[in-house]
């Protein structure tokens, strides 16, 4: 694929999701890019009408690209939980109602997963799941997916994540994503070892093939 450079212009992030939105600024900012948001150009969020992360993804990049004539990297993200199926999976934002309240969302996780009797952590057991969709003015199109397995926890812990992060502590870790701070939560520079969030797992991928890290 073509690699992305900054002299080249600024980077679209397609999203107004401003949790995701400063996690992406963060990640890009050793490498030079200006980044600027759907959110920042005024965009209307497109309808989400897909059945996968992929399709999501891929219809935010698209419209954002096509509204713009910006390179734009979409995040199409959630939690799957193996007690409910996968679910929310790619609902994940819309079980917070019209409002994306991820308070309202993460009760609704834990009254299903007691509703099926999951209440100790081997019955709990959840990936978080992030998939970036590229969208180059040449028509190119990539994916870069990452996961992180965990167990959801209750009551939240922490206050220093957004949506379901301060009920899904990973593997090996004493903590929630939310009460990491997003440095650590990504805990990836390039050239280290596997990062620990799943978004940025799928950005350490589009560093190597997009951005031309190792």
């Amino acid at each position: 694929m073509n690699r992305l450079d900054p002299a080249d212009g600024p980077l679209l992030v397609a999203s107004h999701n401003v949790g995701k939105i400063w996690e992406i600024r963060e990640l890009m900012e050793p490498f030079g890019f200006t980044v600027v948001s759907a959110k920042d150009k005024g965009l209307v969020d497109p309808e989400e009408t897909g059945t996968t992360f992929e399709e999501n993804a891929e219809i935010k990049a698209l419209a954002a690209l096509e509204a713009t004539g910006l390179p734009s990297l979409s995040d199409d993200s959630g939690i799957a939980i193996e007690a409910l199926g996968g679910d929310p999976g790619i609902y994940s934002a819309r079980w917070g109602g019209p409002e994306r309240d991820f308070a309202m969302a993460m009760r609704n996780v834990e009254e299903k997963l007691q509703a099926t009797g999951a209440t100790e952590p081997a019955q709990r057991r959840a990936t978080f799941v992030a998939v970036l969709c590229l969208a180059l003015p040449n028509g190119e199109r990539h994916f870069f997916r990452g996961e992180v397995d965990g167990t959801c926890v209750w009551p939240p812990r922490g206050t220093l994540g957004f949506g379901y992060d301060p009920i899904f502590l990973p593997d090996g870790q004493d903590r929630t994503f939310g009460e990491m701070m997003s440095l650590e939560k990504h805990a990836w520079k390039p050239g280290q070892p596997d990062a620990l969030s799943h978004r940025a797992r799928a950005f350490q991928k589009f560093a190597r093939e997009a951005l031309g890290t190792t």
